[in-house]
């Protein structure tokens, strides 16, 4: 990705520093700032400036053999890891009615994973505004950050899969209209004062932990969605990288502040392994599998990304997208990136086993922090 954190498929997201009526510093420079306010500056020089961030959908394809359940608990418990080990952002991701269970109720499970950490940032990236209540959503993410101390971010996307919208009676051609009003509702009920909403007067209580609550970004793949951002938002999180030139563009024109070049992930969409060629037996039908889903929603709606269908996984290892690297080869690529690099674990990618998963998340624990520290 080109942001900071996984979004749509394809997206990039930055983390803003501060509230505001839209963008912000570029994402490697906010996940910084972001940091210093969770974690002692000395443990973060201790791991060269190194960042790290960890993503769930909880796909879990029938040949995977695994339960939902066990995914869940393991999910949480990789995120609790991963708080221990001062990761910077958890990122869930949002779609519904999927054949492989991907994720429908992403603040629950924050709040499952708010319960269990005490530092690490939770973002939902994305929420599919238009299938969602504005009111019952703004109260879920209230009280979501509440229980985080106020780790909460929200990022907004008009959603694109057509099912989705069939399964909930909404038209998607009010997609952009729905999303532009949950952003103004958001805004108003977390407030804790009276607003009017679609002719009535609403109020929604407790308000949440920060000021004005969680930042809200828009995600989107268009023109029109990146200039909404600049416009309404606290951020964008474009679907391909040169995307984000619109956004940039849009928030010069209104006279904000330049909100920088859209840098990005480091290192993302990968596996840690001692032998590469058994990580790639071991995961590589799980990199199919994810391509192929995504690629297959992106093609339906006729939208660009960065997932296409693969016939095999020999035709996904060959386009690089997804890689399986050693532990060496992660810590040779941290230290050519410098100062800020950013990697983005997602270890139950496409469905990925959670013992599979717990194997790569030790070896990163044994063999690449020590050599970063050091």
């Amino acid at each position: 990705m080109s942001g900071a954190l996984r979004s749509e498929p394809g997206g990039r997201t930055n983390r803003e520093a501060d509230r505001g009526d839209g963008g912000g510093s570029s994402s490697l420079i906010v996940v910084y700032l972001a940091t210093l306010r969770r974690r002692p500056l000395l443990r973060m020089w201790g791991y060269g400036m190194a960042f790290f961030g960890m993503r769930f959908d909880f796909r879990n394809p029938s040949f995977a053999g695994t339960t939902m359940t066990e995914r869940y608990r393991e999910g949480i418990a990789m995120a609790e890891w991963a708080d221990r080990h001062s990761f910077v952002t958890l990122v869930l991701s949002e779609h519904h009615g999927s054949s492989d269970g991907y994720l429908p109720s992403a603040l629950p499970m924050a709040a499952a994973i708010a319960a269990r950490t005490t530092n690490i940032g939770l973002r939902i990236s994305a929420v599919v505004a238009p299938l969602h209540d504005p009111l019952r959503l703004a109260e879920d993410a209230a009280v979501v950050d509440l229980i985080s101390g106020g780790r909460l971010d929200l990022i907004l996307v008009n959603g694109y899969v057509e099912a989705e919208f069939e399964t909930f009676g909404v038209p998607m051609n009010e997609r952009a209209k729905r999303t532009r009003l949950a952003v103004e509702t958001l805004r108003s009920a977390w407030t804790g004062d009276t607003f009017e909403y679609e002719g009535r007067t609403a109020r929604i209580t407790p308000t949440p932990e920060r000021t004005n609550g969680p930042t809200l970004s828009l995600g989107g793949s268009t023109q029109k969605a990146a200039e909404r951002a600049a416009r309404i938002a606290d951020g964008f999180a474009p679907s391909l990288p040169e995307h984000w030139d619109w956004y940039r563009d849009e928030r010069l024109a209104l006279g904000h502040p330049d909100p920088g070049p859209n840098v990005g992930v480091t290192l993302g969409d990968f596996y840690l392994a001692e032998d590469v060629e058994k990580g790639w037996d071991e995961v590589g039908k799980y990199f199919l599998h994810e391509t192929n889903a995504y690629g297959q929603w992106m093609q339906d709606a006729g939208l660009p990304g960065m997932y296409r269908i693969a016939k095999d996984v020999d035709e996904v290892r060959e386009r690089g997208m997804y890689r399986v690297i050693t532990p060496d080869e992660m810590v040779a690529e941290l230290n050519a990136a410098g100062p800020f690099a950013f990697v983005l674990f997602h270890p139950l990618l496409g469905g990925i086993p959670p013992d599979s998963a717990w194997r790569a998340l030790r070896l990163f624990e044994q063999d690449v922090l020590g050599q970063l520290a050091g």
